[in-house]
């Protein structure tokens, strides 16, 4: 699967330029870079949400695209009516929520539903259909460690069953370090630094990456 390259600008002045990237079935691709470098940008583009600068899809073939927006949407209805929104399977649905510990909620209206909760719901939702390219912007962001960590296994387990290919954007260098296999990092709107996660978090070649990592902490 190849993302093309492509740019965004506004009014003017250029927020992001990526080069473009062939991305391999099966592996999970960590995108990481201070606010307002251009990772969720580059994850709307690559969805379809949000239109580049060349008004063509970024990819290359049409694929089967999940996506998770930072925000997080419940219908107002119940938490497991909301999940199968996602695809019929009752089976499935009641797994996801057993390895999210949301059980307790499926008769819970959604919409009341906290933070943490939403995520989880809206995680399982997704997961309800395979894709050959999952997208999740800052997933785990609104849950605490013992429910962020039970998300990373089940995002691992889906890759692994499905053979997607999965783009985490994601705040949290040691998310990247537990779930990565590549390392995109973003600065100012370029792609600066990509590469097994080995290299760009522990032996990065560009001085800026190494002064992010320095200034966030791997």
């Amino acid at each position: 699967m190849k993302i093309l390259p492509f740019s965004k600008t506004y009014d003017g002045v250029t927020v992001l330029d990526f080069p473009g990237l062939e991305l391999q079935p099966g592996t999970v691709y960590g995108v990481i870079g201070a606010n307002g470098s251009g990772k969720s940008t580059f994850a709307k583009i690559l969805a379809g949400i949000l239109p580049a600068d060349q008004k063509r899809p970024a990819l290359t073939e049409k694929r089967r695209v999940g996506y998770l927006p930072q925000k997080n949407y419940a219908f107002r209805m119940t938490t497991r009516a909301n999940i199968l929104l996602g695809g019929k399977d009752r089976h499935r649905a009641a797994q996801l929520m057993d390895a999210l510990q949301i059980p307790h909620l499926a008769d819970k209206r959604a919409d009341r539903l906290s933070g943490g909760e939403t995520a989880r719901m809206a995680l399982a939702r997704l997961m309800m259909k395979s894709f050959d390219l999952v997208i999740l912007d800052e997933p785990t962001a609104a849950m605490d460690m013992e429910t962020t960590s039970l998300a990373e296994e089940l995002i691992l387990q889906y890759v692994k069953e499905t053979g997607c290919t999965l783009i985490l954007v994601t705040h949290s260098l040691q998310q990247a370090r537990r779930t990565a296999d590549e390392v995109l990092f973003f600065r100012k709107g370029q792609l600066l630094e990509y590469g097994p996660k080995e290299t760009v978090l522990y032996h990065p070649l560009q001085p800026e990456t190494r002064q992010f990592l320095d200034f966030y902490g791997v």
